[in-house]
């Protein structure tokens, strides 16, 4: 009789029974060191299974060591922020929002214990304490810094996968008339008048304009150039350097109505030289938001615009009016310095008047085509269905009318 043949033994890693009854699993990390498995098993063939899926994930390259991902949350997206290089309002952003919102929740656990449900749980709960736009920031913040541990092997899948959690979906910002722009200039007083009409007919952002030099401004061409940017942070720093992206750095070419304006301001206001700020406070000091922000809400309220009327909202207005021209996007996007279309779509309003205007764009345009149709004889069907819709009288009109243009 034949000695029992022992079972082959493993080559990769090892099972044994605890005194409790349950079995572990051991594998060996890159490192070549035994490691425990997370949990005990059932069974033996329940703790081998297990080894040969963590086996299969080595060899495909699929594997991450528990170990790596057990760096806090806090430390890891501190050190995130500090190595991406962020302008200064950016970097205050993510700062702000990690202290405020994502710390409290996140902060002291370990990368691979943030998962799809945890993060369910903190979206509905900040969901119900703060605004929808900040929810959506932090959440895009929580998920950048996230996939970063992925694509370093912390973890192994970015565990935010909430479809459009990441998605602002900000209420139609309000936007002032032409008449209510020059209230507001008017309003506010001679120093800051031009600020407020470069804001709404230039497009311009407040820390462009306050960041605005003598040498930026061409009388003689009629145009801004925008070169620099001095955003304000919370703390009251005022930060100088390039303008908030790379679309930022442009010539505005201003209307003609505005000239006036620049010369008057320059002559009165402006620091002397080409290095001189166009926009400075009454004592000579460099603008300051906190001072601008006074005077522009007490104007804000002599005008009748509403409370959250912004300086901001003043670009929707000079926005619109370029988009009413006719203009390109591309060109619309060069003029207010957005580097996406999305950016520049935010700008354009749609008011009762626009829809009017193509209304009553169309109707001509149908007029014209049914009048020329008319003039050639058309088809039955042509003749039988548009005819009836206007007046003799309406296509005379607009027959001259496309004569005319024709001739001109």
């Amino acid at each position: 009789m034949g000695r029992r043949r022992k079972p082959p033994r493993r080559k990769f890693g090892a099972v044994r029974r605890l005194p409790s009854g349950r079995w572990q699993a051991r594998y060996p990390g890159k490192d070549g060191t035994l490691r425990p498995a997370p949990t005990t098993f059932d069974t033996k063939p329940d703790a081998e299974i297990w080894l040969t899926q963590v086996e299969a994930d080595q060899l495909r390259g699929d594997w991450i060591d528990p170990a790596a991902g057990a760096v806090d949350f806090q430390s890891f997206a501190t050190r995130w922020i500090d190595e991406r290089g962020l302008a200064a309002t950016t970097d205050e952003l993510y700062r702000r929002l990690l202290r405020l919102h994502l710390a409290p929740t996140f902060g002291a656990l370990a990368l691979n214990e943030i998962g799809p449900a945890r993060i369910r749980t903190w979206r509905a709960e900040r969901s119900k304490a703060t605004g929808a736009t900040t929810v959506a920031k932090s959440y895009r913040l929580l998920k950048a810094v996230m996939q970063t541990a992925a694509d370093d092997d912390l973890i192994k899948r970015n565990p935010c996968r909430i479809k459009g959690a990441g998605q602002e979906h900000a209420a139609e910002r309000p936007t002032a008339e032409v008449e209510e722009v020059f209230g507001l200039a008017d309003a506010i007083g001679p120093r800051w008048r031009l600020m407020i009409l470069l804001g709404a007919f230039a497009s311009m952002r407040p820390e462009e304009l306050a960041e605005l030099r003598r040498k930026d401004v061409d009388q003689d061409r009629g145009s801004i150039w925008v070169t620099r940017a001095a955003p304000e942070l919370t703390t009251g720093e005022r930060v100088v350097g390039d303008p908030k992206s790379r679309a930022g750095r442009r010539e505005i070419v201003l209307p003609e109505f505005l000239h006036l304006d620049v010369k008057r301001h320059l002559d009165w206001y402006a620091e002397k030289g080409p290095e001189g700020l166009v926009f400075v406070g009454e004592r000579g000091a460099p603008l300051r938001r906190s001072t601008f922000g006074r005077k522009f809400r007490k104007a804000r309220g002599q005008v009748g615009l509403p409370d959250d009327f912004r300086f901001y909202d003043l670009r929707h207005t000079g926005n619109t009016l370029a988009a009413d021209t006719g203009a390109k996007l591309k060109d619309l996007m060069v003029r207010a310095g957005q580097s996406t279309e999305r950016a520049q779509l935010i700008y354009q309003h749609s008011k009762r008047k626009h829809q009017q205007r193509i209304a009553h764009a169309m109707h001509r345009d149908v007029l014209r085509q049914r009048g020329s149709t008319a003039g050639q004889g058309g088809s039955r069907q042509t003749r039988a269905t548009v005819r009836p819709l206007f007046a003799d009288r309406e296509v005379a009109e607009a027959q001259q009318e496309a004569a005319d243009e024709k001739q001109a």
